[in-house]
């Protein structure tokens, strides 16, 4: 019998302002039919998915976040090391940024970065690098890495610091705005494995979608899909049926659409929901990603 029945996969954002490009939602029901984009008459806001999320979900939804459920921990025992606030775990830490960003709307993420010890850790644009961006005795440059990210690097994947703020491929803003929507959640939704993976009904995971293009296009490397015919040859792979469209697609929209397919190819794999590193100190402060090996 089947855990889920039903697999949605978010792409999200970061970016100010109301509503965004960049938020795509794709959902996934049992069998090999195609996932489908979950569409509005405007742009979703990140509102918009706390209330879907809250409120509107399918029975035994199996939900997928594009973002980093929490920051580095495990290598410095701290997320903030050298601050005397620095919250002892993941659902602290989220409580944190919501607070400091109380005053942000549409679940901006500003008032964490203007914090005047919180903004030493990051890497901002404009050459601004904080002075503790770096674990004290790193040799990368790349600043610091949660256990879950150093496996997709040995999977093939290239994820990017969620303390570098710099660049096409971050995910530091995404994941601090996605905070500020899992504290909101209230318990709402289990977030696992930060929650224990409940006996039924829906749970949150977060997602790398490399990690689906990465396991149904390995040629590709986990890069972007930004056509018809190339998504549907990854969602092939991945047992689904086509999508409908031909010609170029947005890669919010690929991303979500693939990983939702990949999501309910993979969602009863128990071997994901126990990877080897995982202790429930990790689960806590860190968390997961899930398809991280």
């Amino acid at each position: 019998m089947n855990r889920f029945s039903h697999f949605l996969a978010i792409d999200w954002s970061g970016a100010k302002g109301a509503r965004h490009k960049g938020i795509a939602l794709a959902l996934a029901d049992l069998g090999d039919g195609p996932p489908r984009l979950l569409r509005r008459d405007q742009l979703w806001s990140r509102e918009d998915v706390l209330v879907l999320l809250r409120d509107d979900l399918p029975p035994d939804t199996l939900v997928g976040m594009d973002l980093g459920i929490a920051l580095p921990f495990a290598d410095c025992g701290a997320f903030f090391p050298g601050w005397e606030h620095s919250p002892p775990h993941a659902k602290a830490l989220w409580a944190l940024i919501d607070d400091l960003c109380a005053d942000d709307p549409h679940l901006e993420a500003g008032g964490a970065l203007r914090h005047r010890e919180l903004a030493r850790y990051f890497r901002h644009g404009g050459a601004h690098e904080g002075d503790r961006f770096h674990a004290p005795d790193a040799a990368s440059r790349e600043g610091r890495f949660r256990v879950a990210e150093q496996a997709q690097r040995a999977m093939g994947c290239r994820p990017v610091s969620n303390f570098n703020l710099v660049g096409a491929a971050q995910v530091g803003k995404s994941s601090l705005t996605g905070m500020r929507l899992l504290h909101r959640l209230g318990g709402a939704l289990p977030v696992w494995p930060v929650d224990p993976l409940p006996q039924a009904g829906s749970v949150l995971v977060e997602i790398y979608t490399a990690l689906a293009s990465l396991a149904a296009l390995p040629a590709r490397r986990g890069r972007k899909v930004r056509d018809h015919s190339v998504l549907n040859e990854a969602l092939a792979a991945l047992g689904s049926g086509p999508v409908a469209g031909s010609g170029p697609i947005d890669d919010h929209s690929a991303d979500a659409l693939l990983t939702a397919a990949w999501l309910r190819l993979n969602g009863e794999d128990v071997r994901l929901w126990a990877p080897p590193a995982l202790d429930r100190r990790l689960a806590q402060t860190e968390g997961w990603t899930f398809g991280a090996r």
